[in-house]
């Protein structure tokens, strides 16, 4: 079976999965479950079908395919399936995930139904899944996967592979070797590589790589991401504050980070969560997008108040009502362009109070040349539309300041929201549309009214 399915094939039997489910062809179903698909497919059908399909799928699945399917669901869709199983069924299913896995599972419920499932875990899992939790998931402890091999810098590379040669089951991340010293201190880290090419009699500690510093496991993941991606890593240790062994973050923990950070940005820049489910139930999706509607509603509000206290000039030129919208959304997107440069520079950990001066004044800059420029073409259709010069300078104005506003607003907003803790991504392009629009129609309408009339 491939790793990875061609879209073309997938699709092939994704489609060849659903019509044996209408036909009810038990084993067709059967077949392509446990022969054409791995987990990581089966997951993304489900992800990828109607609320009314999931399930007859998911009474298909073995109790082992469950727990493994359900780890590599999105948080919203784990926590459907889960609520869905009692909690022996939740053991059963997960007892051949690696620890992490399964923290990350529990990590989905109520307090009172993860406790029932801890009890019902073996004592030695229980206390491992225990020691995970402990640690809030979008920290290094959250990631970490405690299963590892550790050894004493004074222990020959021979003791050392012989000692693996014994083992019938190795970390499924298996890269290197940790090194500690009586303390559990971590002291370095021994490479396969060098184990293997290197001469059996040498020490550990000749031949280990010292310079790797752990990683603490209270710091934040986009950070852990960072490290991973400046220094190309594979896998790193985690360490408390006494420098003492607990786990190890592996790459593919890493892309999930950067996976969910890219997925939040996106969905939340449309007030969504990163979990929302293509194929939820329709009152499910109404509610979760309710809020934010409402929020935009309450805002447009605003911008509408604006253009109501110019009833009149409206009423005398009405020119305007054609230009209003024209001004909003250049400013609008002005600003939604910078908004989103300097949320990703923030992501990446690029915006500090050292260089945010220059990346304002970088934008006011943006902002002039662009405004000066869309100004003129505005100010020249205006002519030609409705051959009044003044009103043509008017609109060109007011392109001018809407699009230095937007700009201006763009870059700042982000900073005062994170200052605010707020998310820039979820909160940012509801308060620049605001701005935007308000400036813009105050800008036109206020301007032409005093100008014009």
């Amino acid at each position: 079976m491939p790793i990875h399915l061609e879209h073309q094939q997938f699709s092939q039997i994704h489609d060849s999965l659903l019509y044996a489910l209408d036909a009810q062809d038990i084993t067709a179903i059967h077949s392509i479950l446990n022969e054409d698909l791995t987990t990581v497919d089966i997951a993304h059908i489900l992800e990828s079908t109607p609320h009314s399909t999931r399930q007859d799928i998911w009474n298909f699945l073995s109790e082992v395919q469950k727990g493994e399917v359900i780890s590599h669901l999105g948080d919203d869709l784990q926590l459907d399936f889960l609520a869905r199983m009692s909690p022996q069924q939740i053991v059963d299913s997960t007892q051949e995930l690696d620890s992490d896995d399964i923290t990350d599972l529990l990590q989905q419920l109520p307090e009172k139904h993860r406790n029932l499932i801890l009890h019902s875990m073996e004592p030695e899992d229980r206390l491992e899944v225990e020691g995970l939790l402990a640690w809030p998931e979008d920290t290094a402890g959250g990631l970490m996967n405690p299963d590892l091999i550790r050894v004493r810098a004074n222990v020959s590379l021979d003791v050392i592979l012989r000692f693996l040669r014994r083992q019938r089951d190795l970390p499924d991340q298996f890269e290197s070797i940790f090194v500690v010293n009586r303390n559990d201190q971590f002291v370095g880290l021994l490479p396969l590589h060098r184990l293997v090419v290197s001469d059996p009699e040498l020490t550990v500690r000749e031949v280990m790589n010292s310079d790797i510093e752990g990683i603490p496991a209270g710091m934040d993941d986009g950070e852990v991401a960072r490290l991973f991606a400046n220094h190309d890593l594979l896998s790193a240790p985690v360490v408390d504050d006494e420098g003492r062994l607990l786990g190890q973050i592996t790459i593919d923990d890493v892309v999930d980070v950067i996976q969910e950070d890219a997925d939040h940005t996106v969905m939340s820049m449309a007030g969504l969560d990163e979990d929302e489910d293509a194929f939820a139930p329709i009152l499910k999706s109404s509610k979760n997008r309710a809020i934010w509607l409402g929020i935009n509603l309450l805002t447009a509000f605003i911008a509408a108040l604006v253009i109501l206290k110019f009833e009149d000039a409206i009423a005398l030129i009405t020119a305007l009502a054609v230009l209003n919208p024209v001004v909003a959304s250049m400013g609008g997107v002005a600003g939604s362009q910078t908004l989103t440069l300097v949320i990703r520079a923030q992501a990446m950990n690029q915006i500090n109070s050292n260089n945010f001066r220059w990346l304002l004044g970088r934008e006011l800059g943006v902002g002039i040349i662009n405004g000066l420029l869309w100004g003129m073409i505005t100010a020249s259709i205006s002519y030609l539309l409705f051959s009044d010069p003044s009103l043509s300078f008017v609109a060109g104005f007011a392109i001018f300041i809407n699009v230095v506003t937007g700009k201006i607003a763009g870059a700042s907003l982000p900073v005062l929201l994170k200052k605010l803790e707020i998310d820039p991504a979820l909160s940012g392009s509801v308060i620049l549309t605001t701005i935007t629009d308000s400036v813009g129609f105050f800008t036109l309408l206020g301007f032409a009214s005093w100008y014009l009339l």
